[in-house]
């Protein structure tokens, strides 16, 4: 079998993989122990995230033409891939937060919704609540007027029963 016969269905994986896809950060994982690497991936695992190692000129050819094309600068030494379909920015806020405690695991850039961020950026995106967090915030924003004015008319009818 010829090597480019063998590399293609890793392209074809990495490409279906990247297709839909909201964001996809790539990560330097150096120097994690197995504990480490077993325990994040449990974590992107329960978030929805695809989490792989894959060969840099695999993902540059799955990548090209499609906006995670941009991400081709960060492709440098070893590099797994982290791919949210659902919540564009678990792969980074899951990354950002296991990095303060694994100091050897870098995030090296990536692309959150058609936008490539550097890894500056990618620490930037790692700050914004996820989907729920802040439909959550603007529900009870909603909510707590309506609660206030129920409190008061209720105080107001109370007061002419007296």
């Amino acid at each position: 079998m010829a090597k480019v016969e063998l590399k293609q269905p890793i392209v074809a994986e990495i490409s279906q993989l990247l297709d839909g896809a909201q964001s996809a950060v790539a990560v330097d994982y150096r120097g994690l122990t197995v504990e480490q690497d077993t325990r994040l991936r449990k974590q992107l695992r329960e978030a929805g995230v695809s989490y792989k190692v894959y060969k840099n000129t695999m993902i540059r050819f799955a990548a090209k033409g499609t906006p995670f094309e941009a991400m081709d600068a960060d492709l440098e030494g070893p590099t797994a891939l982290a791919v949210s379909k659902t919540d564009a920015t678990a792969p980074a806020r899951i990354l950002a937060e296991f990095a303060k405690t694994a100091n050897k695991l870098e995030l090296k850039g990536g692309v959150v919704e058609g936008t490539y961020y550097d890894a500056k950026g990618m620490q930037v995106i790692a700050t914004i609540p996820s989907r729920e967090v802040l439909l959550g915030k603007l529900l009870g924003s909603i909510q707590s007027p309506i609660s206030n004015l129920a409190r008061v008319l209720n105080q107001i009818a109370e007061a002419k029963e007296a």
